[in-house]
């Protein structure tokens, strides 16, 4: 029997955070469409290329869809499924004029997105301006610029993402509703959340080699599910029983969403690989070099095991979302919270980094060092 799949699908709404993730916000429930069409009209300007414009509304729909497809917030307990703030997400700015030109391309391909072939889910297609912000992911106006030596939106994404991405077309659209199929999955139990469950673990499994493997991944939960369900719970110390259950399930949705990142994050490290270790002076507001990019990076990793820190940019400036992620760290470490990056802060943050990207199972690094 061959390997089922899952099919991504586009959400008719979408639950958006007015804020960052750990502020106090109002959550505003909008159509997916108008969604892309508000985020495309904050992040891009409607005179630009056509080819450009397309470009970044793949982009935005695919990193969007991304986080509703993993349940990336909803797997760590929050009640919305994406935020408006532009160190974790998209920019979203609630009530605004959206340009006429956007919103005519917006409704011709909202139903499509990114993804790389033999993957389910779609892109997590990061992006930034391109000047005052750099990133590994889209240069917004290094979009236009190409559109403007003639370019098509497919090179422009190659150009950023690779070549080994593919657009898929008319996705289905469907009132979204959570993962978890409301009742434990056990043995006998078919369908596709088994697949969803089945998948999760073969690719956890990469990084927790003590999971056995599931093949095929047929939406059939027999021993060789059960089996593998029980070595997660042993290894995230919940109750074994073979059984997947809401802690379970949402266990398995959050440490999938962490290895997925950590991974980009390894390929990423590479470019920031210094000779000393050492913290040469105290990093503040209005910091930059490599030093500030190391901070950001290892904040990066370390935020995928600490619930109170979100992802920030990458971009050797410390600014107000480096400072508040700082915060956030001394804060979970008992640390003086004051913002400023010291010997004892800096110490313990790469002692915490050197504790993930050190930790084997099975003999298998999690997270091989990418600074060695």
């Amino acid at each position: 029997m061959t390997d089922a799949v899952l099919t991504p699908y586009i959400p008719q709404y979408i639950r958006v955070h007015l804020g960052r993730p750990d502020q106090a916000a109002e959550n505003v429930t909008v159509s997916f469409r108008d969604y892309v069409k508000n985020v495309a009209s904050s992040e891009i300007y409607p005179t630009w290329e056509e080819d450009a414009l397309r470009a970044n509304i793949l982009a935005i729909t695919s990193f969007a869809l991304n986080k509703v497809f993993l349940e990336y917030y909803p797997s760590r307990g929050y009640d919305f499924d994406i935020t408006s703030s532009t160190a974790s997400d998209q920019k979203f700015i609630y009530g605004r004029e959206i340009f006429d030109n956007v919103s005519e391309l917006v409704d011709e391909m909202f139903q499509s997105y990114l993804r790389r072939p033999g993957t389910v889910e779609p892109l997590a297609a990061a992006f930034c301006n391109g000047t005052t912000v750099t990133c590994a992911g889209m240069s917004q106006w290094g979009s236009q610029a190409l559109a403007r030596q003639g370019y098509s939106y497919l090179d422009i994404l190659r150009q950023y993402y690779g070549d080994d991405i593919e657009i898929v077309t008319n996705a289905p659209v469907r009132e979204p509703r959570p993962s978890y199929p409301g009742t434990p999955l056990q043995l006998g139990a078919a369908g596709t959340a088994v697949i969803q469950l089945q998948d999760r673990l073969n690719r956890i499994g990469r990084n927790y080699p003590a999971i056995p493997r599931i093949e095929p991944v047929d939406g059939l939960f027999g021993p060789g599910t059960e089996a593998a369900v029980r070595e997660f719970q042993r290894i995230f110390n919940l109750y074994v029983d073979g059984i997947a259950g809401p802690a379970t399930w949402y266990q398995i949705e959050a440490i999938y969403v962490a290895v997925a990142r950590l991974a980009e994050l390894q390929s990423e490290g590479q470019r920031y690989l210094l000779d000393d270790y050492a913290l040469p002076n105290a990093l503040a507001l209005g910091s930059s070099g490599e030093y500030v990019e190391r901070l950001q990076y290892m904040l990066n990793v370390v935020a995928d095991f600490i619930p109170e820190l979100s992802p920030i940019l990458i971009d050797g400036y410390y600014g107000t979302q480096t400072r508040d992620a700082v915060l956030a760290y001394q804060r979970s470490a008992g640390l003086t919270a004051s913002g400023l990056v010291g010997v004892a802060t800096w110490n313990s943050l790469t002692n915490r980094f050197a504790g993930i990207t050190g930790t084997e199972i099975d003999g298998v690094p999690l997270f091989p060092n990418p600074f060695s």
